[in-house]
């Protein structure tokens, strides 16, 4: 019996607007550094690429540079504020649960394939009630490799029992586009997310603005089916 057909999501700025719990973790590092907090406008740009990544841009942002000791404390320490308040403003985009309802009655199972770490990626989905609804829920240290590895996707989805030729992967970023094109596995990109360039620049298979057209996107692509 065939495996049912799976959908692949990323995790922050695809499935969840993580933004102003980010952002506000960002500011309370930052403000250790006597810096003035970012509005949340000015600062998402700044998401996508990683807490390292994001407390470096928030200083080059405030004209400051610091030690790389000294940005590893603050990376631990984003870590710790971040877990703690992980779901304070932390919500699904809208349409997402209509969206897993509707796939789910069809048949279809989900999985995480993010490069969060996999416990915060778990602790995040189970306090907004998403964490069941998905076979494998894998960060960026659940394997030796992580996105854009394509190693990272065909892992993920070996570990939800998918079946590569029945999966789709759904993010937000070229990360998630290079990793799919690289596994060899169609991809769909939501424009909302966080990145600094429109997504369909990196050439995924097909584009959608809103949840609701999640079921068109793919059904489109024509590449499973139950």
């Amino acid at each position: 019996m065939n495996s049912p057909p799976l959908l692949v999501f990323d995790l922050d700025g695809t499935l969840i607007d993580t933004a102003g719990d980010l952002i506000g973790t960002l500011n309370h590092v930052l403000a250790d550094e006597q810096i003035r907090p970012l509005p949340l406008a000015t600062a998402r740009p700044m998401l996508g690429a990683g807490a390292r990544a994001l407390i470096e841009r928030g200083l080059s942002a405030a004209g400051r540079s610091v030690s790389p000791a000294r940005v590893e404390e603050m990376f631990l320490a984003f870590l710790a504020r971040y877990e703690a308040h992980i779901a304070d403003e932390s919500r699904a985009f809208p349409g997402v649960e209509a969206a897993l309802d509707k796939f789910e009655a069809a048949g279809w199972s989900f999985a995480i394939c993010t490069n969060k770490f996999e416990h915060p990626s778990i602790h995040l989905l189970s306090e907004l009630g998403l964490a069941g609804r998905f076979r494998a829920i894998c960060g960026q240290n659940t394997f030796a490799f992580c996105k854009p590895d394509p190693r990272a996707l065909l892992s993920t989805i070996e570990r939800a029992g998918g079946d590569v030729e029945r999966a789709i992967m759904v993010g937000d970023s070229k990360t998630d586009i290079f990793t799919a094109q690289a596994a060899r596995v169609p991809v769909i990109a939501v424009d909302f997310g966080y990145t600094d360039r429109h997504v369909s620049e990196f050439a995924p298979d097909r584009v959608i603005s809103h949840f609701d057209e999640l079921w068109d996107a793919v059904e489109s692509l024509a590449v499973v089916g139950v």
